[in-house]
């Protein structure tokens, strides 16, 4: 491993959405930094099965869902 290209892995503190404080170790900011995230696995809908909505642009939605409706979708 060469000497020196490598970035200073240190110890910073992740923010989560809901408030909680995560320690965690990363080659982000400076040693005691504070990561604040606006996505997280705690509220993202692809994490915690939320709604899902479907934006119909151009009848593309419609059109497959004729084009495809005896096939139980």
């Amino acid at each position: 491993m060469k000497a020196d290209i490598h970035p200073e892995y240190h110890e910073i503190t992740v923010k989560t959405t809901d408030g909680t404080e995560i320690p965690m170790r990363s080659a982000w900011g400076k040693k005691g930094d504070t990561l604040q995230l606006d996505i997280d696995p705690s509220a993202h809908p692809a994490w915690t099965g939320g709604a899902q909505r479907l934006m119909d642009t151009g009848g593309r939605v419609s059109k497959f869902k004729k084009k495809f409706q005896g096939f139980g979708f």
